[in-house]
């Protein structure tokens, strides 16, 4: 897969960007701050419907506008569909693929696939679970769209379960039989509801760590072979010991299991402490976990097995993803450098992003580039990010 053609407008820093594109390498230069990484941000918000650097749509939308808009073409197998997003400051976004319009942005995903490394992947080492869950569903979404709607329908649910484990704890504590029987079968009804969805995507986070393991002990043996092997596993909410062989219905029934052991405590908290929002990614070095105990190093070459192991996956389904180097080789010793660029050979598609084009790898200095160059201009409407002819 590749992108032919890029348009922003209202993006962030750009008030209108348009693109064409070609297979190969593509390199995006200029000092930072001046909005290169608003580019593959963009292209990693169609491919994913969320940008790596926050985690509302509100700060995409260039300031003083009340949306935004993106749209790319991308060619795959010499099929050419052109996915646009229209990103609202207020309200629900909207998608449409060609001339057609959707029901839900949702329907974009596959269109565009993509897989981008930047600095702040760090956080799948040293951050919190929240950041390892969403790498997971990402990838779940961009193998089987269906199931971002079953993510966004979990969501849902589990909203509507907080809100009453807050707004009517004190007659959830009263029990049944009393004048709290009534929120208590509205909260038996949730919990059906949240261990249905729960068992399909621990379900496929459980499959996609199959896929995973021997990506990222393999990916990160070769970045790092002189340090201890990589491993990754699967930390769910609820106890899996015991269990030879797993399906949507039986963590179903191990969630319902487990939600009624926790009610007491939910009711106590006010919060859902079971399901796949509790789960984690466990990222091992050895026989230790890597968040606390690897080297600075050691977390480079983690993150970057990671995203190594990602872009396999994808490639596994028969396309290769658009591969999206954020500012990253300024970052990389040598080895690591050298491990990027035997990827980007094998990529149908690369883009780069660098302050300063000396920062690209002499591996890919004797390979054909397409340079562009940002810059930033001053105006009325405040500091626009340009495309340098």
């Amino acid at each position: 897969m590749y992108l032919r053609h890029l348009e922003l407008q209202n993006f962030r820093s750009w008030k209108d960007c348009r693109i064409d594109l070609k297979p190969g390498v593509h390199l995006f230069v200029g000092r930072n701050g001046f909005g290169k990484t608003n580019i593959v941000e963009a292209i990693g918000y169609v491919s994913h419907l969320g940008s790596h650097r926050v985690s509302g749509d509100g700060p995409l939308v260039r300031q003083g506008q009340e949306q935004a808009r993106i749209s790319a073409t991308a060619v795959n197998q010499g099929r050419e569909l052109t996915a646009h997003l229209l990103l609202k400051r207020r309200g629900a976004n909207l998608g449409q693929i060609n001339r057609t319009r959707l029901k839900s942005p949702r329907e974009l995903l596959g269109v565009v696939q993509s897989v981008l490394f930047s600095p702040e992947d760090l956080a799948l080492v040293r951050g919190e679970p929240e950041e390892r869950r969403r790498y997971l569903d990402h990838v779940i979404a961009s193998q089987r769209p269906r199931l971002a709607g079953i993510k966004a329908d979990y969501n849902h649910v589990l909203r509507q379960r907080n809100s009453l484990l807050k707004s009517a704890n004190v007659a959830l504590r009263r029990g049944y039989g009393g004048s709290g029987e009534s929120a208590l079968l509205t909260l038996d009804t949730w919990d059906a509801q949240l261990a249905a969805l729960g068992g399909h995507l621990m379900q496929a986070r459980i499959e996609l760590i199959g896929q995973l393991q021997p990506l990222v002990h393999e990916a990160y043996a070769r970045i790092a072979p002189e340090s201890r092997p990589a491993s990754i596993s699967y930390k769910p909410s609820v106890s899996l010991v015991g269990v030879d062989e797993t399906s949507p219905e039986i963590l179903e029934a191990l969630m319902l299991a487990e939600l009624g052991v926790k009610r007491d405590k939910e009711i106590d908290r006010g919060m859902s402490l079971v399901g796949p929002h509790r789960d984690d990614l466990d990222v091992l070095l050895g026989d230790y976990p890597a968040k606390g105990f690897a080297s600075h190093g050691e977390t480079w070459s983690m993150a970057l097995a990671l995203r190594l192991a990602e872009f396999e996956v994808l490639r596994s389904m028969g396309t290769d993803p658009v591969l999206i180097l954020d500012d990253v080789f300024a970052e990389l010793d040598a080895k690591r450098r050298q491990r990027l660029v035997e990827v980007t050979q094998e990529a149908e598609q690369v883009l780069i992003t660098a302050a300063v084009g000396d920062d690209l790898p002499d591996g890919l200095q004797s390979t054909e580039v397409h340079r562009h160059q940002v810059s930033m201009e001053d105006t009325e409407e405040g500091r626009i990010s340009l495309l340098d002819a």
